[in-house]
């Protein structure tokens, strides 16, 4: 028996670094692709392009112009937007390309490649985040009001990492194809963007509004941002003149805690129904959409 649990135990480390391994070739591959560069470009200047036309307008009551108070928050939203559909979309297409059969063919191949996956959207937050703070610093001033600032900026990426990417991979789990991701992923998300004080202060919002904001990793992650760049003096403006550090914490950590319970059991559901007919069925329909 204990030799049995031994071979168990090996084999899933050795699915794990194929699958680390596969999943860091792909991002190296995506850095190298003008599609994704193209992305990450063209999400940064977006971002950065919005602030620098509002770089002259003073944030009332606080003294403190747009770039500083809104940088943060728009950084938070993009990192939650891409760990949410990122992975929902990748997921739903590789179940219609064959690649989720072909690895649960092999023998703990589902263990790697989620593995991969997990490096391949973690390991992407990297440029995604350089491509937007980089030309801000440049170009903007009193950004990081203290340089204690960065820890919070890493802790809060960790749990929001942790909190969003197993609300992503449950999403691509549950679309019964890619196309469905942009009305079950990337709507609700722009949504919640719209309601969680990414783009402007809740305040403004009805009450039961900002109770339903509250609930998502969104609205947290913004205000965890905020908690890492602006001044003290800014907390004035938040939901009860705190960044509420405690519960910062303790909502990403229990979505944290919710996909790990809940996003393995929808995987492994997934991949019993999985079938080479149901690859086909899914390729006919893709095939009938483009047309």
């Amino acid at each position: 028996m204990a030799t049995l649990t031994t071979r168990a135990t090996a084999g899933t480390a050795h699915a794990v670094r194929l699958g680390l391994g596969r999943g860091w070739t792909e991002f190296v591959q995506g850095l190298r692709s003008s599609q994704d560069q193209w992305f990450y470009l063209s999400t940064a200047a977006l971002a950065v392009g919005y602030l620098y036309l509002r770089r002259d307008t003073v944030v009332d009551g606080s003294g403190l112009l747009l770039p500083s108070v809104a940088l943060p928050s728009i950084l938070g939203g993009l990192i939650v937007f891409g760990l949410i559909v990122g992975p929902a979309y990748s997921l739903a297409m590789e179940k219609e390309d064959g690649t989720l059969l072909r690895a649960k063919a092999v023998p703990r191949g589902l263990t790697g490649y989620f593995a991969g996956q997990l490096v391949l959207h973690s390991a992407s937050l990297v440029p995604q985040t350089v491509a937007v703070l980089v030309p801000s610093f440049l170009l903007f001033d009193n950004l990081m009001a203290h340089p204690s600032g960065w820890f919070t900026l890493a802790w809060v990426m960790v749990l929001g990492l942790l909190a969003a990417l197993p609300i992503g991979m449950m999403i691509g789990a549950l679309v019964p194809s890619a196309q469905k991701v942009g009305m079950w992923g990337m709507l609700p998300v722009m949504v919640l963007a719209g309601i969680s004080g990414i783009f402007y202060p809740m305040q403004a919002l009805w009450g039961w509004v900002q109770v339903v904001a509250q609930v998502f990793p969104m609205y947290w992650m913004g205000l965890g941002m905020r908690s890492a760049f602006l001044p003290d003096s800014y907390v004035g403006a938040e939901l009860g003149d705190s960044w509420r550090t405690a519960e910062t914490v303790a909502v990403l950590g229990a979505w944290a805690v919710l996909g790990a319970l809940v996003a393995p059991a929808l995987l492994r559901r997934m991949a019993r129904r999985q079938s080479g007919s149901q690859v086909a069925a899914a390729r006919e329909a893709a095939t009938q959409w483009v047309k």
